[in-house]
């Protein structure tokens, strides 16, 4: 798969994707990275950290979360992606559902574009990757977590945004799904699926795996937002392991060293 002007494995090999929030009110690093100096120090030390793509999102979707209108999305993330493919060589994901902040964003240099209703909030998303010609991540989402058989389930939802995509025009190569872990899910609905997450390879496109800091670890361990690194370690290795392509991850050093230990191990053979 090409991402911007980088060939990325899609079995195999485990990616680190670096969250960039320019938003003030993510919930978990909320504020810190939204002021333009302080967005491109921190692009900097997680590629030096070892992010193999940033990806860089202006509204938070935490609980609760207050809606932006699409001008106030775009004025966040637009001048930050400029900036960050002016600076860095690096492939640079937009996290956005809506198709105008996607349309923006592209513009600006965006590689990739990160939809967490996986095309089916707004009818023209789907278009407007396929007209650029770009790679999306689809994530599993509902509005309620009410499910009668709950894995069948995530699997038909996602079908139905694969299907959504090459309706579209949108290319086979350039699909990837997420699980969708904290989103239209129960406690026990996420640990099910993250034990499980292999199942999305029934589906036959690479899968993305972003559970860094959710309420899944918080609830599991107690913990506030702040002290879920290991949690999130935890998952990383099991990402790796149920061959995930990419981890989206806030703390990229300690998960990029998370993958290349799980990695050295699952290459090692068998045989002295």
């Amino acid at each position: 798969m090409i991402i911007g002007n980088k060939q990325f494995q899609t079995t195999g090999k485990t990616y680190v994707m670096g969250i960039l929030n320019v938003t003030p009110d993510s919930f978990s690093d909320g504020g810190k990275w939204n002021r333009m100096d302080a967005a491109l120090q921190h692009a900097e030390q997680m590629i030096a950290d070892g992010a193999d793509i940033l990806d860089i999102g202006g509204e938070s979707t935490r609980p609760g979360y207050t809606k932006l209108s699409d001008e106030e999305e775009i004025s966040r993330v637009v001048p930050v992606i400029e900036a960050v493919k002016r600076e860095f060589d690096i492939p640079v994901s937009v996290d956005t559902y809506k198709s105008r902040v996607a349309t923006a964003a592209l513009a600006a240099g965006a590689d990739l574009v990160n939809d967490i209703w996986g095309l089916k909030y707004d009818p023209d998303m789907a278009g407007v990757i396929a007209q650029a010609g770009v790679p999306c991540c689809l994530m599993h989402n509902r509005e309620q977590a009410e499910y009668q058989d709950y894995l069948p389930e995530v699997l038909e939802d996602l079908r139905e945004c694969v299907g959504l995509a090459k309706q579209a025009g949108i290319a086979e190569e350039n699909i990837i799904l997420d699980p969708g872990i904290g989103f239209g899910k129960t406690l026990e609905h996420n640990l099910i699926l993250m034990n499980h997450v292999e199942i999305l390879h029934e589906l036959g496109y690479p899968i993305l795996l972003g559970t860094s800091r959710k309420s899944m670890i918080g609830k599991t361990l107690d913990l506030p937002a702040d002290q879920r690194e290991e949690g999130t370690l935890a998952t990383t290795v099991m990402g790796v392991m149920k061959g995930c392509m990419f981890v989206r991850v806030h703390d990229v050093r300690a998960n990029r060293r998370a993958v290349d230990m799980t990695e050295a191990i699952l290459r090692a053979g068998g045989d002295l």
